[in-house]
């Protein structure tokens, strides 16, 4: 396949979630690979990642995208194991939101850091990635709701290096979401729909996207998942 001159892969979180992620969820992949590959990022490091990036995407130097598998140990409960050969991966801030254009909830991202070396003594690099994870409105049979779940086959994680420079790939709602959080099916969420899914994020829960070059407070991966254990059934099921 041959590209334009100029070409660049610069989706936006909308863009990654509702159409790259939803499609590799449903198995509707396409060509989709040559430029989002299936690949277990935490078996590479991370300035390896690059010349594993998809076909058509592989001479970017800005952002590279990856299709990764759930673990087995995530399958049976456990935690997903983020570390590499020389170092790991560092939850940084809270999980967020990812917001369509019209003003839907439609996935959650989470925002990680790669340290070198053991933790908790690790040096903090300039390696940074966002994993996004879809959320589907699965209806409830004992009642007429619909309840939003995340779905764990697949993540769709976008590894960046901080460069200082700032670009906006989320599309957020101009103004806060007054009348209730979509979910996908385009339905309006109920109030307590709406605090159940606020109970695992920050109060902000504010989807800041791929531009974030600029660090969030971070946050331990047991400060953050402490909050969602803490739930008798957490209501995205977000490890």
């Amino acid at each position: 396949m041959k590209l334009a001159t100029g070409f660049r892969f610069f989706p936006t979180e909308e863009e990654l979630v509702l159409f790259y992620l939803r499609n590799q969820l449903d198995g509707k992949t396409q060509q989709m690979h040559l430029v989002i590959p299936v690949l277990n990022i935490y078996d590479v490091e991370p300035w390896d990642l690059p010349q594993l990036a998809g076909e058509l995407c592989r001479a970017d130097t800005e952002q590279w995208f990856y299709f990764t598998p759930r673990q087995e140990r995530e399958a049976r409960g456990g935690r997903a194991n983020r570390t590499t050969a020389s170092g790991y991966w560092k939850a940084t801030g809270s999980p967020s939101y990812v917001y369509s254009s019209d003003d839907r909830v439609i996935g959650m991202k989470k925002t990680m850091v790669f340290y070198k070396g053991k933790t908790p003594a690790g040096k903090k690099t300039k390696w940074k990635m966002n994993e996004y994870r879809a959320i589907e409105a699965v209806a409830n049979p004992s009642a007429v709701t619909t309840t939003p779940m995340l779905r764990h086959e697949f993540s769709l994680c976008r590894v960046y290096v901080v460069s200082g420079s700032f670009r906006a790939f989320d599309r957020r709602p101009l103004q806060p979401v007054a009348q209730g959080t979509q979910l996908h099916d385009n339905r309006t969420a109920t109030t307590s729909e709406r605090a159940s899914m606020m109970e695992i994020t920050c109060p902000s829960c504010a989807s800041h996207s791929g531009g974030d070059h600029s660090d969030p407070p971070e946050a331990s991966d047991d400060d953050i998942w402490e909050m969602v254990n803490d739930l008798d059934e957490p209501p995205l099921g977000w490890e």
